[in-house]
């Protein structure tokens, strides 16, 4: 599934995975993916298998990839590597970084305490918001100017529908798009759900 929204090419690739491209070409999570477009940026939002795949990430990576993860992500190769705890930031070439907390509030899966990550990138003064693997949390009202946002609606190790719902409600992107799932966890009916529920922004689903 492809949009673009004012001049980005947006793709979501399956599962959690989203390519973004105009001049710079920027991945999240590149897990079981067919793209073989070179990235200049890839983020990784935490060490999970579905998520943090070193096999996806050799695929698409250049000697000259910057690749932004987790402190959990052990990532060795050329690559240039900016680990980030949620509230760092980081600007490179055009592109900022903000790492956001994710996490589980009632599930065991994602703790608080090990730091895995969101982030909310600024790209061509477009602001994107990927949520990582991450319950309906309270800082989510904390995230302002959201253009485009990607919400896991699969339930079990991350929000639900419904909870996604409520979470585009309260950030109030432009965009909203359904991720994390028809791959391990969730199907597509949890997209349609996500989609029915969205009053305040356009929804893309694949």
């Amino acid at each position: 599934m492809a949009f673009e929204y004012e001049g980005l090419k947006i793709e979501w690739l399956g599962h959690a995975s989203v390519k973004v491209s105009n001049r710079k070409v920027l991945y999240f999570d590149p897990f079981r993916i067919s793209s073989k477009e070179k990235a200049d940026f890839i983020l990784v939002t935490h060490e999970h298998f579905d998520h943090f795949s070193i096999e996806d990430i050799k695929k698409i990576a250049k000697p000259t990839t910057v690749i932004f993860a987790s402190n959990q992500c052990e990532v060795s190769g050329e690559w240039q590597v900016f680990h980030l705890s949620p509230g760092e930031e980081k600007s490179l070439e055009g592109l900022k970084v903000e790492a956001i907390p994710a996490y589980n509030i009632n599930k065991r899966f994602h703790p608080k305490s090990e730091e895995k990550l969101g982030y909310v990138v600024t790209l061509e003064g477009k602001r994107l918001y990927h949520a990582g693997d991450t319950d309906l949390i309270p800082e989510m009202s904390s995230l302002k100017q959201i253009d485009v946002a990607f919400l896991p609606v699969g339930g079990t190790y991350t929000m639900n529908a419904e909870e996604a719902a409520k979470a585009a409600e309260i950030i109030k992107p432009k965009v909203a798009v359904p991720i994390h799932y028809g791959s391990i966890v969730g199907s597509k009916k949890d997209a349609e759900r996500f989609k029915a529920l969205v009053k305040t922004a356009k929804v893309y689903s694949g």
